[in-house]
């Protein structure tokens, strides 16, 4: 695993966005995995690692989470702005070595022998907006699409549930403590093991100046959930408009992805597979051998 940024424009000046990077930076599959409203690019930890072998995977901080740069100007936290910044980590994913590269030759001969690099997008929640809205997009460079437990249906109690912990901003004494609320407000994420809930929390924890611990994104990305009166977000138009393979994930017991809308999505746009997993909320981590065998074999199979 690496680590690495990209320098994206905001309103008020530039951001960095880091993104951790498996596998060869050779290799012309690009997986971009993209986490949920309050999670991080270390989410797709295990899922890079079964990938790697087989593929470049980019997973992304998306900005005022993780190790990314916080916003200055909280009006800032959505969709088009992460929309524009993932557009600036594409362009530098995807491009073969410059001409004044030391790998030029080796990137002009990668380019004949295979073209252009094919992208395929794994988006949990959140990061399957995100991935659902860019495939909607004419010339569109994903190939192939992973969306994890979300719609082109948000329903508003979804909506007013999350709202409700964004908000709040917790702080606790203790890891421990942290950890506690973490399994606590994520348990819908399901049995996972002790090892797992640790990574979860781990990698998403922040200890302030006066030992506290909380959680590790700006909590200016509540600022929605502030102002405006929840209703259903619809965007069934983006959904009609993709037509590259797509695969629908979705916990048997989601509040997000409900079963009608599923139903609606397998006939619709993409017309994707859909594939449930019992006993899971909102959402599949993608941490467990199952889950993670159902996108690899996605995303490997021949085009």
């Amino acid at each position: 695993m690496r680590n690495d940024y990209v320098l994206c424009l905001g309103s008020r000046g530039f951001h960095r966005m880091h993104y951790t990077d498996w596998g060869d930076p050779l290799n012309p599959r690009i997986v971009v995995c993209v986490h949920g409203l309050t999670r991080n690019c270390r989410d797709f930890d295990f899922l890079a690692r079964r990938l790697a072998p087989d593929c470049r995977v980019v997973c992304p901080d998306i900005v005022g989470r993780g190790r990314s740069d916080w916003l200055p100007n909280k009006e800032d936290y959505g969709f088009p702005q992460y929309l524009s910044d993932i557009a600036t980590l594409l362009a530098r994913v995807t491009l073969w070595p410059p001409a004044h590269s030391w790998l030029a030759r080796l990137g002009n001969f990668l380019q004949r022998r295979y073209g252009t690099r094919s992208l395929y997008w794994v988006g949990t929640s959140m990061g399957g907006v995100i991935g659902m809205l860019l495939a909607a997009q004419p010339k569109s460079p994903i190939r192939r699409l992973v969306v994890n437990d979300v719609g082109p249906l948000i329903p508003q109690a979804f909506l007013e549930r999350i709202g409700g912990y964004i908000v709040a901003d917790p702080h606790f004494r203790t890891f421990e403590g942290l950890q506690d609320y973490v399994r606590k407000i994520s348990a819908p994420f399901g049995p996972l093991t002790e090892a797992q809930w640790r990574h979860l929390t781990l990698y998403n924890a922040k200890q302030h100046a006066d030992g506290s611990w909380g959680m590790g994104y700006d909590p200016g990305i509540g600022l929605p959930f502030r102002r405006e009166l929840m209703q259903d977000i619809d965007l069934w138009s983006a959904w009609d408009a993709i037509t590259c393979p797509t695969l629908v994930l979705r916990g048997a017991q989601s509040d997000l992805l409900l079963p009608g809308i599923a139903d609606r999505m397998r006939m619709r746009g993409p017309r994707p597979r859909i594939v449930e997993f019992p006993g899971i909320g909102h959402a599949p981590m993608l941490l467990t051998e199952d889950q993670i065998a159902v996108v690899r074999d996605f995303l490997l199979a021949p085009e």
